[in-house]
């Protein structure tokens, strides 16, 4: 079994900063894409970035350029840097992992940012 738990939401002005870790235990020896989403209150969970086990990254257009995707492999944990924050950026931050040679996904509990205006 693998549990992933997400950390680092909160309350934040806009323009302001968060930083999102997502830490894997478990049956972790392979994991492979790391992504996270996120889900604003009554719209469907969309893609914000996603990274892969050696680095390459892709961020959503809304994004780019204010937020970054990073992970430590060692630590089996990924971040999300969010830089320059908007109330649309509000929502449920929800960290995906595929695991093993099937790719299984998992999912995180979710972690809640709310960027005030």
């Amino acid at each position: 079994q693998v549990q992933l738990v997400e950390s680092g939401g909160g309350l934040v002005q806009a323009g302001g900063s968060l930083r999102l870790s997502c830490a894997a235990s478990g049956s972790t020896f392979r994991i492979n894409a790391m992504g996270w989403y996120r889900q604003a209150p009554g719209k469907q969970r969309e893609l914000v970035a996603t990274i892969t086990s050696g680095g390459s990254t892709n961020c959503a257009d809304a994004v780019k350029g204010r937020f970054t995707i990073s992970r430590d492999n060692a630590k089996n944990t990924m971040y999300l840097q969010m830089n320059s924050l908007k109330s649309e950026d509000t929502g449920v931050y929800y960290c995906n992992a595929a695991i093993g040679a099937l790719n299984r996904n998992y999912w995180g509990q979710g972690t809640q940012v709310t960027v005030s205006s």
